[in-house]
């Protein structure tokens, strides 16, 4: 177990989503469906309140505000929508975080094609499980996409091809988002006068042909 866009054309953004069941015209069974309903051009601009810029940091702010690694967050998220938030998945989960009906309601989300409020609803799902789980990220993964039963049920994650492909999907996309954090974060001085001190060294090693004297100290010979 691994360690742990929109088209140009803007396509209208689905508002509804309701499940409907009718009969297969073949088979004569009932067959179960999701039916969305376009959204209307005032609730679409809704949907388009945080521009695509600003929702790094909004993830960034409400991760931190909840207590749960923003790497993670990301990691889920691209994993579930890259960040559209106005995703519908064939199963009805819906917006950034992939919300089913249930869940938003479970945490308080009563628009889920609000980006900012699902997102707030799908960290705080992160941190429950994370904190049901004692801190077990692949665990805490997976339960977000089988949820706890499933989890629970096999003391681990469970032995489904979704779930787990899903597991290794976010582990991949967090190893990424912990490498891009730790090259885009700022040096500390102490760091900074480091990298120069060796930096000067290595230069002046590498122009300079060394020796060792007989007291052991290393001499610099000029060209």
């Amino acid at each position: 177990m691994p360690v742990f866009a929109a088209s140009a054309g803007q396509p209208l953004t689905p508002a509804r989503v309701s499940t409907v069941v009718r009969p297969d015209e073949k088979s004569g069974r009932l067959v179960r469906a999701v039916v969305v309903s376009p959204r209307t051009p005032a609730t679409q601009k809704a949907a388009a309140a945080i521009a695509p810029a600003d929702l790094a940091a909004t993830v960034d702010r409400i991760a931190v505000e909840q207590g749960v690694e923003e790497s993670l967050v990301h990691s889920v998220i691209r994993a579930e929508s890259n960040y559209n938030p106005n995703a519908v998945s064939p199963k009805g989960a819906r917006g950034i975080m992939q919300l089913i009906p249930a869940t938003a309601k479970r945490f308080g989300v009563s628009d889920t094609f609000d980006a900012q409020e699902n997102i707030q609803g799908g960290v705080k799902y992160l941190k429950f499980l994370l904190d049901y789980y004692r801190g077990d990220y692949a665990k805490a993964i997976a339960a977000y996409n089988a949820g706890e039963g499933a989890v629970d049920k096999y003391h681990g994650v469970p032995p489904y091809a979704e779930t787990r492909n899903y597991v290794s999907r976010v582990a991949k996309n967090l190893t990424t988002a912990r490498q891009q954090r730790a090259n885009s974060a700022p040096r500390t001085p102490a760091e900074s006068v480091k990298i120069a001190v060796l930096g000067a060294v290595n230069e002046t090693s590498t122009q300079a042909p060394t020796s060792v004297g007989s007291d052991g100290r290393i001499y610099y010979r000029t060209p």
